[in-house]
């Protein structure tokens, strides 16, 4: 620096290099601009690029009727527009706080306590000059610190960077699934290899290598958080071996997004599987049934005791089908308006809000 201001005609300021300073004054703000400029200039436009596919798939498949799997297992329909809104929400909420997010430098000198400026200007507003200079940078300002900065923003950002991510890994491992059982098919891309054996074959790398990369982004995230909230009494060293790894951290979370996104427009929803799939599960109207039954009875239509057991020995355990079913309202002693209802009931179109709330 000395030099850079000695080219420039600047040697009567010179001796102000690093003046008053400790290490933490100029690598604080140096990482707060690094990270803030990583975060808000690349990461986040690759996660709104996500969230926006999904808003759009949701919407696309908004009436999508599918089997839901609580559990794993053939549960109340839903719609997959509306399961993929679910991520984009989730996505955004959490987004809205990784935005919101502090940088936070000092400027404080050797322990936080302007002792050297002091001594050199008794007189000037060193707090002041301090907060001027580093919200000048377009950073927040922490006035109270010992030699570092306290590295608590960079925690919070870390933990909800990491959340993001796990919420980003739900969705690969969803989407994989529903790729497993075919309710998504894959798009060829042409010259790409699925298998060095068997041609037939489209793998679901895009979802398995952000899978892989948001694990080690969340391993990484999570020691970083864990290691820069803490600092031995005024100072250690820990942090500066730890922080070396933020960007390695904030990459693969930036290729798992990439991955993702590129996946989400590989793929195109197979809706008659998923008619196929409920059309083999009729059991699942044994919740809409045994509903409408406990509605009957405290309306006094009905004097039907325990409609759930009663459902419970139809369905438990075995598949029931659209006849099956019939034939089993029909014989219901319920009112007839509710019965009617029961009996245009199909599994394809007992969603419920399932299509407005994707939409």
């Amino acid at each position: 620096m000395r030099d850079r201001l000695s080219t420039l005609g600047l040697d009567a300021v010179a001796e102000l290099t690093h003046f008053a300073c400790t290490s933490e004054d100029i690598n604080s703000a140096s990482y707060a601009l690094t990270v803030q400029r990583a975060v808000q200039g690349v990461w986040l436009p690759a996660l709104d690029a996500v969230i926006a596919k999904l808003r759009t798939l949701g919407a696309e498949h908004a009436d999508a009727a599918m089997l839901s799997r609580t559990h794993g297992q053939p549960a109340t329909p839903t719609t997959m527009g509306k399961e993929l809104a679910v991520f984009a929400s989730r996505l955004e909420r959490v987004r809205e706080r990784i935005s919101a997010s502090e940088y936070l430098a000092k400027f404080s000198g050797a322990t936080g306590t302007w002792s050297a400026h002091l001594s050199a200007e008794p007189d000037a507003d060193w707090p002041g000059i301090s907060r001027a200079y580093i919200e000048g940078l377009g950073l927040d300002f922490n006035g109270l610190t010992t030699q570092i900065e306290s590295h608590d923003w960079q925690v919070e950002l870390y933990d909800r960077i990491r959340h993001a991510g796990g919420i980003l890994h739900n969705l690969a491992t969803d989407i994989w699934t529903y790729i497993s059982i075919g309710y998504f098919t894959q798009i060829p891309v042409a010259g790409a290899t699925g298998s060095s054996t068997m041609p037939h074959k489209i793998n679901p790398i895009r979802f398995e290598n952000a899978e892989a990369n948001l694990e080690i982004s969340g391993g990484l995230l999570a020691t970083l958080s864990q290691t820069l909230v803490t600092s031995r009494m005024q100072r250690d060293l820990t942090d500066s071996t730890t922080q070396r790894n933020i960007g390695v951290a904030l990459g693969h979370s930036l290729l798992a997004l990439d991955n993702l996104r590129r996946g989400l427009d590989e793929i195109s929803l197979a809706r008659d599987v998923l008619l196929a799939d409920l059309d083999g599960n009729w059991e699942v109207l044994a919740e809409a049934i045994q509903t409408v039954i406990r509605a009957e009875v405290v309306a006094g239509r009905s004097t039907i005791t325990d409609p759930y057991a009663l459902l419970k020995d139809l369905t438990r355990g075995h598949r029931v089908g659209a006849a099956e079913l019939v034939e089993f309202v029909q014989g219901l002693d319920i009112g007839d308006a509710a019965k009617q209802r029961l009996l245009a009931l199909t599994p394809a179109t007992y969603t419920g809000l399932a299509e407005r709330l994707a939409r």
